[in-house]
């Protein structure tokens, strides 16, 4: 049985195209949440968010243009879902008598786990412009040019975010690395 659909596509064509969309691209949204900010924990919900996004929108998505209204989504997901952080953290502060601790305990941690808390700080400090390029470039191995077709930006405007955000990226880490006060080994 075809249902029809907003857009006149029939619903099993329909079905066809997010599944195509959702094999295709599953990893690399994933893996762009967990990047903008999305705690390992949210990013399994916010990446479904993605393509429900997607699925309500999808007749307006233009072929070829299928990645780039992903990574869109994901940021302003990703956005969304740190706002919410804040909120939340600011709440939990206020009303409990001992505030969780910042950092977990490293004894429960695995090397790797470690490593991705510390890049999760620095990437957090990050403005959200030169986070997405940097991400992007140096996670996600894209070229400038992919970025400013997936952003919409101009080719200079993403290889100057890129450049400022390496900057912004170093000191970020120094800043990290001095709030440890060399804990790490």
């Amino acid at each position: 049985m075809l249902v029809a659909i907003e857009g006149g596509q029939s619903q099993p064509a329909h079905s066809e195209r997010l599944s195509g969309l959702v094999h295709e691209h599953l990893d690399f949204v994933w893996r762009s949440l967990r990047r903008f900010g999305v705690r390992e924990a949210d990013v399994d919900d916010a990446t479904q968010r993605v393509f429900l996004v997607a699925n309500e929108k999808l007749e307006r998505i233009e072929d070829g243009r299928e990645k780039a209204f992903l990574i869109g989504t994901a940021a302003r997901v990703a956005a969304h879902v740190r706002r919410a952080y804040k909120r939340r953290d600011a709440a939990e502060v206020r009303f409990s008598a001992a505030p969780p601790p910042s950092v977990p305990d490293p004894e429960e941690l695995t090397q790797r786990r470690e490593d991705r808390e510390l890049l999760d700080r620095v990437l957090d400090r990050m403005p959200e412009e030169l986070r997405a390029v940097f991400v992007l470039f140096e996670l996600e191995e894209l070229s400038v040019d992919e970025i400013a077709r997936l952003l919409t930006l101009p080719r200079g405007t993403a290889a100057t975010r890129l450049r400022r955000s390496r900057e912004v990226f170093h000191e970020s880490a120094k800043a990290v690395a001095s709030e440890l006060g060399g804990g790490r080994k």
